[in-house]
């Protein structure tokens, strides 16, 4: 079968129904994996090209399920293996409500999905070892994250206030009653 027909085949699998389609539920044979990429800016690749039709991208990411470190677009019929070279989704805004331990931050990716930031949203920064170069993160769904843009993330930087957590002094931020660490004050 050809690429472009792989792809309008997934497509077409895909049920009709209103919110995410329930792929945690469905279970079918792994059919191998095809020449699709996301990468760590968020473009969606197909066969080596970006794919250019935004709703396209958006219904693709409504059937991505992560298992283990393995990325997958999963129909009720077929699961096809993907390469993600970071994280599925990026945060590109933020919208910040109230102030302080009341404050709700509100990421939105570039597929238009939102996630509040809490216990079931946390946001986690992990430094590189070699470039100390922080590279935060927000759960969006299941065990799928979004790479919080760097605009995004100077925006928490903004907004961070400082937290004694086991002797040490953190810069962080409030959202949903939570605090999340981003980096040591310096």
């Amino acid at each position: 079968m050809s690429g472009p027909q792989k792809a309008n085949d997934l497509l077409g699998q895909i049920p009709k129904t209103k919110g995410l389609p329930p792929v945690h539920l469905w279970n079918p044979d792994f059919c191998g994996d095809i020449d699709m990429r996301i990468a760590r800016d968020g473009t969606w690749y197909y066969l080596g090209t970006p794919i250019g039709r935004k709703p396209m991208v958006k219904l693709f990411s409504t059937i991505i399920r992560r298992d283990g470190d393995d990325y997958f677009l999963i129909t009720p019929v077929e699961k096809v293996g993907i390469k993600v070279d970071d994280a599925p989704f990026v945060a590109i805004a933020v919208d910040v409500e109230g102030e302080g331990e009341a404050q709700l931050l509100r990421f939105t990716t570039n597929v238009e999905e939102t996630a509040e930031a809490g216990v079931e949203h946390p946001i986690r920064v992990v430094i590189d070892p070699v470039t100390q170069e922080p590279a935060p993160y927000v759960h969006v769904r299941s065990n799928l994250e979004a790479l919080i843009h760097r605009n995004v993330f100077y925006q928490l930087v903004e907004l961070a206030v400082t937290r004694e957590i086991g002797g040490l002094r953190w810069l962080g931020v409030w959202s949903g009653g939570e605090f999340f660490p981003i980096g040591l004050e310096p």
